[in-house]
C-alpha cells in the first residue's frame, strides 16, 4: 500500500464533490508494480461512468496495459447493474491483479460483495487505507443508506453579536461578498437546498448556485405547511426539481404549484404543521445525501430542537447589529445540560468574515 497513491486517490473523488450526486464521490488509480501512473479517473454525473471505468478508459487513452495493475479505489467497486454496469466486473475483465479499497460501499445492494467478488476471481484485495478520508467525502451518502436520512448541514450568516437579520427583516447583505460565494460553493456540494415559507414570501430568493462555477443545480425543498409559495416566485428554474412540503390539503394551490413544476408532498404532523422527521426520511428516499439549509430563525429553531441538525455552517461578520433576529427560535433553557452540543471542525477567514463549521457532538457515529 502507497499512501501516497491513496491521497491522489482522494483529490480525484474530490473531484466528484460537486458532479456526482446522487452517486457516491469516488476516486481510482491504476498503477504499475512500481507505483507508475497507468490511468485515472473519478466518478461522472449520476449515469454516467464511475471512477473505475474512467480510469480504465484513461489507461486506454494513454495506451498502457493494465493487466497486473493495482487499483487504488476510494469506495468498494460495485458489484450490481444500476444507472451502470458493475465496476468490479470491469477490473476482472481488464486482468488487474490487486485492489486497494479505501472503505466497503454501505449501499446494502454492495456492502461487501463487490469485494468478494473480485476475491473469488483471484485478485488481492486490501481494505482500509484513507478510510476516514472517503467517509467524509461521502459524509451525506453514508448517512442516507445508514441512517436513511440526509446529512443536514444549516447555514447561517450572522453579525459578531449573533443577528442574522434586522427588526424590519432586512438581511442583505451582513455578510461580504467572498463569504457569499463560499456559501455558493457549499450549496453546490449539497444534493438540495432546504428554506421556508417564509424565507420565500419575506425574501423571494432563488437559492439556486450562480456565484461560483458548477455542474449542477442543487433540487430545492421548501418547508410550505398551507401552500402559500407564490406561483410567480423566483424559486421555479427550469432543470431543477423543486420539493414542497405541506401539511394540509389544498388541491386547486397544488395543481397549480405542480403545473408550475413543483411536486407537493403532504406530511402533516399532529399539530397542522409539516412532519419534518418525515421529511427527512422522504428527502432520503428520493436520493438526497446532503441537504443544505438556508432558512429563518423560526424553521431553524424546529429543525435543531427536533434533532434533525448534523452540521453548522457559520459566517460571522465583524459587525455589532444588536435587536434582531437571532440564529435559531429555540426558546429559553433552564439548565445548560440542556444546550446543544458542538464540535467545531474548522474556522478560517473568507474575506473579512470568519467561517465556523461545528458539528453536533457525535452525531457521526453511525
Amino acid at each position: 500500500m502507497n499512501s501516497e497513491l491513496c491521497s491522489n486517490a482522494v483529490a480525484w473523488a474530490m473531484r466528484s464533490r460537486d458532479l456526482s450526486n446522487p452517486n457516491p464521490r469516488v476516486g481510482c488509480i491504476l498503477v504499475t508494480l512500481d507505483s507508475d501512473i497507468l490511468g485515472q479517473g473519478h466518478t461522472q454525473a449520476a449515469g454516467g461512468p464511475h471512477a473505475e471505468i474512467m480510469a480504465l478508459r484513461d489507461a486506454a487513452a494513454r495506451g498502457n496495459s493494465v493487466v497486473g495493475a493495482t487499483a487504488y479505489v476510494t469506495l468498494e467497486p460495485c458489484s450490481h447493474h444500476g444507472r451502470t454496469g458493475p465496476c468490479c466486473d470491469a477490473l476482472i475483465a481488464a486482468g488487474i491483479k490487486k485492489v486497494v479499497v479505501s472503505i466497503e460501499d454501505p449501499n446494502p445492494l454492495v456492502s461487501g460483495q463487490g469485494i468478494a467478488r473480485l476475491r473469488a476471481a483471484g485478485i488481492e484485495v486490501e481494505v482500509g487505507p484513507g478510510a476516514a478520508e472517503s467517509r467524509e467525502l461521502n459524509i451525506g451518502f453514508f448517512s442516507r443508506m445508514i441512517r436513511k436520512t440526509p446529512w443536514v448541514r444549516m447555514k447561517i450568516a450572522a453579525s459578531l453579536d449573533g443577528t442574522t437579520a434586522l427588526a424590519n427583516g432586512q438581511s442583505q447583505w451582513i455578510t461580504a461578498e467572498p463569504a457569499r460565494a463560499d456559501g455558493h460553493a457549499w450549496r453546490a456540494h449539497a444534493c438540495a437546498v432546504l428554506t421556508g415559507i417564509g424565507t420565500v414570501v419575506q425574501d423571494n430568493p432563488r437559492l439556486d448556485v450562480r456565484l461560483v462555477e458548477t455542474p449542477r443545480q442543487p433540487h430545492l425543498v421548501v418547508v410550505d405547511s398551507h401552500l402559500d409559495t407564490p406561483l410567480d416566485a423566483h424559486l421555479f428554474i427550469a432543470g431543477r426539481a423543486l420539493f414542497i412540503y405541506a401539511a394540509g390539503p389544498n388541491d386547486s394551490k397544488k395543481a397549480a404549484l405542480e403545473a408550475r413544476g413543483a411536486t407537493v408532498i403532504h406530511l402533516p404532523d399532529a399539530n397542522g404543521k409539516v412532519d419534518l422527521a418525515a421529511m427527512m426520511k422522504d428527502l432520503a428516499r428520493r436520493e438526497i445525501n446532503e441537504l443544505h439549509v438556508e432558512a429563518g430563525s423560526k424553521l431553524n429553531g424546529s429543525l435543531i430542537r427536533a434533532g434533525l441538525v448534523d452540521e453548522f455552517l457559520i459566517y460571522l461578520a465583524p459587525k455589532m447589529i444588536g435587536q434582531g433576529f437571532g440564529m435559531a427560535s429555540l426558546g429559553p433553557l433552564t439548565e445548560l445540560s440542556q444546550a446543544v452540543a458542538l464540535e467545531f471542525r474548522s474556522t478560517a477567514m473568507i474575506g473579512p468574515d470568519v467561517r465556523i463549521v461545528a458539528r453536533v457532538k457525535g452525531c457521526d457515529q453511525f
